[in-house]
């Protein structure tokens, strides 16, 4: 009797173990527990630890509360201003709603994941090229809010939404490429000439100083010649500006000034002397001919009527006429 007792209380032992084992539950610190007894979902949610429920009775459904990750798979499409990209992203949301999530939606994830991929394909259709390049957060936020809508009902909360890439065709990477060099190119034309504004308005005021004070130029000048001539392997040419020529005009002393040659001591005269050509008693030299009994040039005749000679010709001698031969006598 006794033994019969002690199997009894075993076996009776071993099954309340293991419908306490069968019974026993265990949920996370990140998850919540959902009952189902008999199919209808009970009102409390089991939180984290220890739990029991009843085998063969309850079946206790887990849901994860963390935030979820899950790309976007790359959707094409035509922007407003009708060129074709490609767009992919990634979307963050989490469950707030345990009951809704496991009840509402058959399969939170894929509902939220489809949403995601329509969702993008508007965002592409409404939003132009340069949008998409350079306005991504108005158009992530214009992503979560579409995407968070309907995802309220299914006891899901979008985090955030951001778009990772934008993949673009080569034609239009190339067009684009261009655009940014002319870009780049016309404003470095715009600083050049405003260097080139700003550099002649300096010049300018050193001209105005250089034309007050000449020196200048030429220190200048000498400055230039000292920063040529430290490099060796090159062959110096100076040339002399006309403002240098014009400071040694100035520098030079005037043909005033200059120094005239001496003038010559006048002769002495000697008392009782008279100037040459000129007789003491004021008779003319013979050979000289009186002022008014010369030609006013060759070949004109002299004031007396007589012929002018040839100045080609030497002078001729005076010739005595021939004298006649003398008669044999008688």
């Amino acid at each position: 009797m006794v033994q019969e007792l002690l199997t009894a209380g075993i076996a009776a032992a071993v099954g309340i173990a293991v419908c306490a084992g069968a019974a026993a539950r265990v949920v996370k610190q990140y998850e919540r527990g959902l009952v189902f007894r008999f199919g209808r979902l009970r009102e409390s949610v089991r939180t984290p630890g220890f739990t029991m429920i009843m085998p063969g009775v309850d079946r206790l459904r887990k849901v994860n509360m963390q935030i979820v990750t899950m790309p976007i798979p790359a959707q094409e499409g035509i922007t407003r201003d009708n060129v074709t990209v490609r767009v992919d992203a990634v979307v963050y949301f989490k469950v707030v709603d345990p009951a809704n999530a496991i009840v509402a939606v058959e399969d939170y994830r894929f509902a939220v994941s489809q949403m995601a991929q329509t969702s993008l394909r508007s965002i592409i259709g409404k939003s132009d090229l340069d949008d998409l390049l350079s306005n991504r957060e108005k158009l992530n936020q214009g992503l979560e809010l579409m995407i968070d809508s309907p995802a309220v009902g299914w006891g899901v909360q979008i985090d955030r939404v951001e778009i990772k890439d934008v993949s673009l065709p080569e034609t239009m990477k190339r067009s684009m490429a261009r655009q940014a060099e002319a870009d780049r190119e016309r404003r470095a034309r715009v600083i050049n000439a405003d260097a080139e504004l700003q550099a002649s308005h300096k010049l300018a005021q050193a001209a105005a100083v250089m034309a007050d004070q000449p020196a200048a130029l030429q220190l200048r000048l000498l400055q230039t010649v000292v920063a040529v001539a430290a490099e060796k392997n090159s062959t110096l040419v100076l040339p002399f500006p006309v403002e240098l020529l014009r400071f040694l005009e100035r520098a030079a002393p005037t043909p005033s000034d200059a120094a005239a040659p001496p003038p010559r001591p006048p002769e002495p005269v000697v008392e009782g002397t008279e100037p040459p050509g000129v007789e003491p008693d004021g008779a003319e030299l013979e050979g000289v001919e009186p002022p008014d009994a010369l030609a006013a040039g060759p070949g004109f005749d002299r004031v007396d009527g007589s012929p002018d000679p040839d100045p080609l010709l030497p002078p001729s001698s005076p010739v005595s006429p021939p004298s006649a031969p003398d008669e044999p006598d008688a």
